[in-house]
């Protein structure tokens, strides 16, 4: 009994801190952004003071996540396609898409290699004394062949319930490809075929600003329930490869991909972070990033100014292609506390040979919460590591799984913003034209408004208007 009143207790400060977050909304006109942080807070009191009691106030944080879930793959289908045939048959979406994918698997291959270089340095695993599990079952690792024929659409009912986004993009990338080229030709006969999907993409926008506009609830809901559960003397001795996961997704989040931001596409990382955080700090409490989709679509457009349609596109891939968080570092960083572990003489070569399996492995990974511990099992697999090893870590995953998804969930932004944006090219400087002496402007201006001067003469006499 004292147990239910304590989570009834736990849910009437959840309500409270709610109502806070709706009177800032509504009479404050606090932004978005501010109040996301705010709840991340106001979860961890909640969390800490009712360790534990959080059978309740985790059920919005539970059914934010369903409707989310449920709104992706629509939203996807619509979007993707909507995306690819505005922009046409055309050497542009050829560029967008290799530079894309070029950029996502380069943040996967700099995850990987820095956390190796990381776990060596720091000789992470060393001196622990775990027994393996016995009691646990295998997870089937699918080949590299097996693993590039999923990639490809074969049941889109069952590629939706399953959360397997990669068949339905490719199957999405198909359908706008095959339009652009009727209506290259045959305009009019796939018209209302466009206009089906234009309007689907609009409905399903609305949607989505819907459900993030219950973000920071969700966020406050899911902050509590994570502290809550966690239990103290799990973490102990494994706090080391937490704060080591924490330092590396920052370092691979905010210093690679900054310094990739900087260099590559000549802009300026503060901007964009300032642009995406909203996006990763949905990720990191949601521990989606299909989830995360809408949020990196939204702040791509409205505060980054990218175009809707190849905001769309990015995310979408970036949210299931490379992952440097789920398939760069957490699996490698498995991977050498396992080789330290169980002292295991491991040459430069094989240590080489990690960095290009967390690539391979990255492909076609699902952004949903646990993709991190099928990259780990495929990775230890193809590696000849014991995949046993991967329980050890079990106490810390979902802990470690909030800064793994936030570092994967940007990388769609990442990979779209980081596209070298030329700057628009100067404007030529207008022919020397002879002005008349002051006593004619007015002359001259009427002459303008009447439209009997040509355009770039017009411009000359600009202040008339």
């Amino acid at each position: 009994m004292s147990v239910e009143i304590l989570d009834l207790a736990a849910l009437a400060l959840t309500a409270v801190f709610f109502a806070l977050l709706y009177y800032l909304h509504k009479k404050k006109q606090v932004d978005f952004g501010v109040r996301t942080i705010l709840a991340v807070g106001l979860g961890l009191i909640v969390g800490l003071v009712f360790k534990g009691h959080h059978t309740y106030i985790a059920a919005v944080g539970t059914i934010y996540a369903h409707v989310v879930s449920a709104v992706v793959i629509p939203l996807l289908i619509f979007s993707i396609i909507s995306s690819i045939t505005n922009l046409g048959n055309s050497v542009r979406l050829k560029n967008i898409g290799l530079k894309t994918v070029f950029f996502l698997v380069l943040n996967t291959f700099f995850a990987s290699l820095i956390t190796l270089i990381a776990g060596v340095v720091t000789n992470v695993g060393h001196g622990v004394k775990y027994e393996l599990a016995t009691d646990y079952t295998v997870k089937e690792v699918p080949t590299f062949v097996d693993t590039v024929i999923s990639l490809f659409p074969q049941n889109l009912a069952s590629h939706w319930a399953n959360g397997e986004v990669v068949p339905i993009v490719v199957f999405c990338i198909l359908v706008a490809i095959s339009y652009n080229k009727i209506a290259a030709k045959k305009p009019e006969e796939v018209a209302p075929f466009k206009k089906f999907i234009d309007a689907g993409d609009l409905v399903m926008g609305r949607v989505v600003r819907y459900v993030i506009s219950f973000t920071p609830y969700a966020v406050l809901s899911l902050i509590a329930r994570a502290v809550s559960r966690s239990s103290p003397a799990d973490l102990v001795p494994l706090l080391s490869v937490l704060v080591l996961a924490y330092v590396l997704c920052a370092i691979q989040a905010f210093v690679v991909e900054g310094a990739l931001i900087k260099i590559v596409g000549k802009l300026d990382p503060v901007q964009f972070f300032k642009g995406v955080w909203p996006a990763g700090t949905v990720a990191f409490t949601s521990q989606s990033s299909v989830g995360t989709i809408p949020v990196t679509v939204n702040q791509l457009t409205k505060k980054l100014g990218v175009n809707e349609d190849i905001a769309a596109f990015g995310a979408s891939l970036g949210a299931n292609l490379g992952m440097p968080g789920c398939a760069g570092v957490w699996p490698t960083l498995l991977a050498v506390f396992t080789i330290h572990l169980l002292g295991i003489d491991y040459t430069p070569v094989q240590y080489a040979f990690l960095v290009v399996l967390a690539v391979v492995v990255s492909i076609g990974t699902v952004g949903v919460p646990g993709t991190a511990t099928i990259t780990a099992t495929a990775l230890f697999a193809a590696a000849g590591l014991p995949v046993e090893a991967i329980i050890l870590l079990s106490p810390i995953s979902s802990i470690a799984d909030m800064a793994r998804t936030a570092t994967n969930a940007p990388r769609g932004a990442f990979a779209t913003w980081a596209r070298p944006h030329p700057l628009p090219a100067p404007r030529p400087p207008l022919p020397p034209l002879w002005l008349p002496p002051k006593a004619s402007w007015t002359r001259l201006c009427t002459m303008a408004r009447s439209k009997h001067l040509l355009p770039r003469q017009s411009e000359h006499v600009s202040k008339c208007f």
